[in-house]
């Protein structure tokens, strides 16, 4: 059965055959990714002494690239080391990239809806994405495009901020496949989407 919901999905968005869209996010207990300024100071604590990458490392060797909003891109290009390796990232923007000489091959931007954006990779052999940033993630939530949703959540409120999920313009029906647990209070928790 769940098989002819994934083919109907595909037909419903145009997806590629293959193409699959994961999304790998940090959240404070009280439902942010990040600050609303963009920082993700936050984020640092649980694990980062242990040096537990909660799945992260295992999650980047299945994907094929990452495809994450502008604002994202931004916050991120100060990370030190850069957390993504050789994988290409996509930014999706309308504005030019100024990209430092070592990230030229690594880092490109596209501009379009998601599902062009998918087909365009597709039609490279790109199928795997993770996909990231909070607009992002709405965007390809409300086109049907995300098969799975993996939340990490810390144990920090940090009152306001950007929220893990927006406005989505119709109900988005999840189903649960698996929790776990760490001794740092951190809670992981992964979903197929339907």
């Amino acid at each position: 059965m769940p098989a002819r919901g994934n083919r109907a999905a595909s037909a419903r968005t145009g997806r590629p055959k293959g193409a699959h869209a994961t999304v790998f996010v940090g959240s404070s207990l009280d439902g942010f990714i990040a600050r609303k300024d963009g920082s993700l100071d936050w984020l640092q604590g649980p694990g980062e002494k242990g040096g537990e990458d909660f799945g992260y490392g295992a999650h980047m060797r299945r994907v094929d690239a990452l495809v994450m909003g502008r604002a994202t891109f931004d916050t991120v290009l100060g990370f030190e080391p850069w957390p993504y390796g050789e994988k290409l990232v996509v930014v999706l923007t309308h504005r030019p990239v100024k990209l430092p000489p070592n990230f030229r091959g690594r880092v490109e931007s596209m501009a379009g809806r998601p599902a062009t954006i998918v087909r365009r990779l597709a039609a490279r052999g790109i199928l795997r994405l993770y996909v990231d940033g909070g607009r992002t993630v709405q965007a390809f939530l409300r086109a049907g495009l995300i098969d799975e949703v993996i939340i990490t959540r810390l144990p920090v409120l940090i009152g306001t901020g950007i929220p893990l999920f927006g406005p989505t313009g119709r109900d988005i029906q999840l189903r649960h496949r698996h929790t776990r647990s760490y001794d740092t209070g951190v809670v992981q928790s992964t979903y197929e989407a339907r």
